[in-house]
Order: structure tokens, then sequence, then C-alpha cells
């Protein structure tokens, strides 16, 4: 997956600029992004602080590892069953 350009503290700023009154189009072209990329970032991160979205990154990259060991745990039972499914 692509990094972010910004931290999650930039994002959570950016959104507090909006929040505090300016105009949406005005924030998104001041930090060269595009709409659809705030609206994303405020239905992700819209009611988080910085301590939270550092959180919640962490938990999603160790939601990743464990999902591809897992896959992995998967496919060695797999590989082994079909071994010994073999008849000799």
């Amino acid at each position: 997956m692509k990094k972010s350009r910004f931290s999650e503290e930039q994002i959570i700023a950016i959104l507090r600029e909006q929040e505090a009154g300016a105009a949406t189009k005005d924030v998104c072209r001041r930090h060269g992004i595009s709409t659809a990329t705030f609206y994303n970032w405020k239905a992700k991160f819209g009611g988080l602080d910085v301590s939270e979205a550092k959180r919640l990154r962490a938990l999603e990259d160790e939601n990743a590892r464990l999902k591809k060991l897992l896959a992995d745990a998967m496919l060695d039972q797999a590989m082994l069953k079909e071994l010994l499914g073999k008849k000799w």
C-alpha cells in the first residue's frame, strides 16, 4: 500500500482547520489534496485526536501482520493435507 505524504498529525490539523470555519475547497487547494481525499480522511480520522490516530494506525499494521501470518499457516496446512491425502 502506498505511504501517505501526510502524517496523522498533519491530517488531523487539516481537518481541524476546516472545522474552524475555512471552506473545504480552500483548505484542499492550500494543502494540495483533492476534496475526495479530504472527505476520506474526514470519514476515517473525523473525531480522533492525534494519539488515537496513532493507535489506530498501529492496530491496522498489527492486524495486517496477523492476517498474513494466518494466511501462511492456512497455506501450510492445506499443503500438508494434500500431501498426506495422496496414496503411496
